[in-house]
Order: structure tokens, then C-alpha cells, then sequence
């Protein structure tokens, strides 16, 4: 169960932290986020170091479908209607942005680091559509509230999908490409330390933020970048209840016509297809981590109807932090938590988003103004239907009467056959049957029910 990406890339390793350290800014999380952070504070001569517990992109990164779209399904019409104009031409711009800051750095421009230096990833430009199987209306509606805030969007009866559709809506020159190879390529002459568990946070007796690892060691920093997927405090922000967790699952089909656009559906546990070379990858059988759903099976199914003379070549999975209101939490921690910044809550949209979240932050932690702060700010209004939905999943699953619980907040855990672990429905933390965290927020092993004799 690996992705194309991580079984056809070999990424550069870096050293485990062996003595206690000192930085301006500590990054937390090694995945695109944290290393493209990274990057970017290198450029500005920066002071600064990332940890991550394991190894580079060995989370959500390396099992996306590598899609950089600012096609975010439905979202402008929900942002029009719930937060104005304004706001939504500003998610608009940002994500554009960032789609064109991936192509600076993967074809190579003086605007990058002043090299020049291209990233060889696969980079191909694109058309990304969001299709409907049911309802013209829906993209008719979101086509308009595009046009209300300058932007320009095709609709049409026609796609390249093997099942007939009501409508497709366009983005043109938006983009795809390998995530793995992109990250080998950048992540080159960072300063990462692979295997540091960041385990807490403390204030030592001059008064200096301090970092405790797994093993013990030390590091005093001025500034923190949280890109650990899921934000590790809970005594700050209320991330617990403004986040949850999603699963999607993909498959890789050999001999399948190629796709040349990237589609996703407009329903949330619709199906998405993109090709990589004579691959089709396609995504689909989502359901919130705990619950059950689809997962392989709907896609396999799926792929015996209308490719039957396909050949299935990977399989995978990916989770993703889902917000409140569509919009991720990029900025500030929390107002307890000075210098403290975060980003989490992509929606399944972490390219992008990972982009966003890097250029705004390195504005923030360098004292820089950004145009985008104030519509991806973590502190909005938390008052949204989801909110309701996130507290009720707590509370029940906290008064569940089960043994095994998770080591995050004490919620219980479910069995997932189909993947062989223990999942929490509150926060989305998974764990192996040897009781292993594999995912967080929790960030300790689950504790296995007494043996009986």
C-alpha cells in the first residue's frame, strides 16, 4: 500500500538532533508545508530548523493525488455567500498565486532564489474541472458567484469521464505533478533533523520557549511553525473542535485511455480522476476517519464497470484535516501563544494550501505584511453547522463505554477492518494493531486493554 510517488522517488535523509539546540524559528512537521517554510525563511537568511519525528513527507504528502488547482470544489459560492466578495476574490487571488509559485520553482525563474535552478517534478499545466452527475444548478451557481469577483470559468455538457455528467465547470492553466520529486528537488541543503519527536513544550526559568523531543533534548527557540498536520496543543485555539479528519483512498490504473484534464466531483465523497503518464489515478470512497465508507472496494468496483481491461498497479490512502468552513487556519496560534503560528485544515486541497500557508507564514514569522492574513485567519468565527457536528462526535464517542481509548482526549477508538487499525471519529489519531500511533493529533502510543487469564 504505497503511493506511485513514494515507490518511484528516492528523498535526500537527513540527521536525527543529537544535542540541544538553539534557533530563531522552529518549524514542526516535515512535510510540504514545514519544507517549504523552510525554503522560503532560507532565502531571507533566516535562523532557523525543522524537526520532524520521522522522515520527510512520510505523511499526508507523499499520498496526495498531486493536483495544484485553485479550483477548490463549491467553495467561492460558500465563501461569497458567508464571508462576501472581498474575502472570496482573496482566496481566489492567494490560491492562484500559489499555483504560480509552484510553476516559478518547478520550471525555474529568477524570481525563486536567483539561480534560476528549475525543479525537475513533472510539471504539466492543466485544466481542472469540478463536475456534477446530478445538478447543472450547482456549478451554474458557482460559475456566477466566480464572475462576481472577476474570475472567469467555462461551463459545458462535455467530459472525458467513461460516465455521462450534467455539467463540467473549468479552471484553465492550473497544474499537477510529483510531489516526491518536487520535494527531493527542494528540500536539498535545508536544515532538517529527521526522527525528532517534538513531545512538548515548555518555558525554562530565564523564560525561553523550549522544545522537549522524544529523546530528552532541548531546543530553545524565539518563534514556532506548527506544520504537523493536525495542531499537537490542545490547550490553545480549540483546533479539537474546529478541525476533523478525512480519509480518501486511490487507486492506479494501468491501460485506461489517458485524461488529459484533472476532475473531481462536486459532492463531497464524489470521485476524482487525473492520468501521470499512462497511469489514471483515481480517488474516491472518503468517509471521516472512524466511520466507515467506500474506501478500495467503491473505487475497484468502480474500475471493473468501466475500465475491465485495466490493471490495478498501487493503491493508497491519504487523510486530510477539514475545517470548520472550507477555509484553512493559516496565522497565528493563538493569542495565548505569542509568536506561535499554524497552519492545518486544507480540505483536501494541500498542495495549494501548503503553498499558501508557506509564503504567508514566512511573511508573518519576518515581521512582513500579507494581503490574504485576514481571510485565512485562524481566530474567524468558529459558529458554523460543522461545529455542532464535531461536538456531538466528542461527547458521544467520549461517553462510549470501550477499552480502548486514545491517549489524545480519551475518546474511543473504532476498529477499522479494511485498514487493520484503531481510529478515533472525534480527531481523526490512528493507531496498528500493536497499539502504534500512526496519525495524529495524539501524539503517544494507544494503550493496550488489560490481557485476561
Amino acid at each position: 500500500m504505497e503511493s506511485i510517488w513514494r515507490s518511484n522517488t528516492q528523498l535526500p535523509e537527513f540527521p536525527e538532533l543529537e544535542k540541544d539546540m538553539k534557533t530563531d524559528v522552529l518549524i514542526i512537521g516535515g512535510g510540504i508545508t514545514g519544507i517549504l517554510c523552510a525554503h522560503f525563511l532560507k532565502e531571507r537568511g533566516v535562523d532557523y530548523m525543522l524537526a520532524e519525528g520521522r522522515t520527510i513527507c512520510s505523511g499526508t504528502t507523499g499520498n496526495t493525488t498531486a493536483k495544484i488547482t485553485a479550483q477548490h470544489g463549491l467553495v467561492y459560492h460558500k465563501i461569497l455567500k458567508s464571508r462576501g466578495g472581498e474575502t472570496a476574490a482573496m482566496y481566489l487571488h492567494a490560491s492562484l498565486s500559489a499555483v504560480e509559485k509552484f510553476a516559478e520553482l518547478a520550471e525555474g525563474s529568477e524570481k525563486t532564489d536567483g539561480s534560476g535552478r528549475r525543479i525537475d517534478c513533472d510539471f504539466e499545466r492543466k485544466t481542472s474541472y469540478i463536475y456534477s452527475t446530478e445538478s447543472l444548478r450547482k456549478l451554474e451557481k458557482e460559475a456566477d458567484a466566480l464572475a462576481r469577483i472577476g474570475f472567469y470559468s467555462e461551463l459545458s455538457d462535455r467530459s472525458e469521464l467513461p460516465f455521462p455528467v450534467a455539467a463540467t465547470l473549468s479552471f484553465n492553466n492550473q497544474a499537477q505533478f510529483n510531489p516526491m520529486k518536487f520535494i527531493a528537488g527542494i528540500s536539498k541543503g535545508l536544515n532538517i533533523y529527521e526522527h525528532t519527536f517534538i513531545k512538548e513544550f515548555i518555558k525554562s526559568e530565564k523564560g525561553e520557549n523550549e522544545a522537549i523531543t522524544g529523546k530528552g533534548r532541548k531546543i530553545k527557540f524565539k518563534k514556532a511553525v506548527f506544520a504537523a498536520h493536525f495542531p499537537i496543543d490542545n490547550k490553545h485555539g480549540m483546533y479539537y473542535l474546529k478541525l476533523y479528519q478525512h480519509r480518501s483512498y486511490v487507486i492506479a490504473l494501468k491501460g485506461v485511455s489517458k485524461i488529459h484534464g484533472m476532475y473531481v466531483d462536486e459532492k463531497r465523497k464524489g470521485m476524482s480522476f487525473r492520468s501521470f503518464g499512462d497511469v489514471l489515478l483515481v480517488g474516491g470512497g472518503s468517509h471521516r476517519t472512524g466511520k466507515s465508507g467506500g474506501n478500495w472496494q467503491e473505487l475497484r468496483e468502480f474500475a471493473q464497470r468501466y475500465y475491465p481491461d485495466s490493471r490495478e498497479i498501487a493503491f493508497w490512502v491519504a487523510q486530510d484535516c477539514m475545517s470548520l468552513d472550507g477555509v484553512p487556519y493559516i496565522g497565528p496560534y493563538s493569542e495565548n501563544m505569542p509568536g506561535c503560528f499554524v497552519a492545518s485544515g486544507y480540505n483536501k486541497w494541500g498542495m495549494t494550501s501548503s503553498m499558501t500557508a508557506a509564503m504567508l507564514l514566512s511573511d508573518m514569522v519576518t515581521e512582513r505584511e500579507n494581503p490574504y492574513a485576514a481571510v485565512f485567519d485562524p481566530a474567524r468565527s468558529m459558529w458554523k453547522p460543522q461545529l455542532f457536528i464535531n461536538g456531538c462526535e466528542a461527547v458521544k464517542n467520549l461517553l462510549a463505554p470501550t477499552v480502548r481509548r486514545c491517549p489524545h482526549m480519551g475518546c474511543a477508538l473504532k476498529r477499522n477492518r479494511t485498514e487493520h487499525t484503531w481510529d478515533c471519529p472525534c480527531h481523526g489519531s490512528r493507531f496498528g494493531e500493536d497499539g502504534t500511533v500512526l496519525d495524529n493529533p495524539a501524539n503517544g502510543n494507544m494503550k493496550k486493554p488489560p490481557q485476561k487469564y
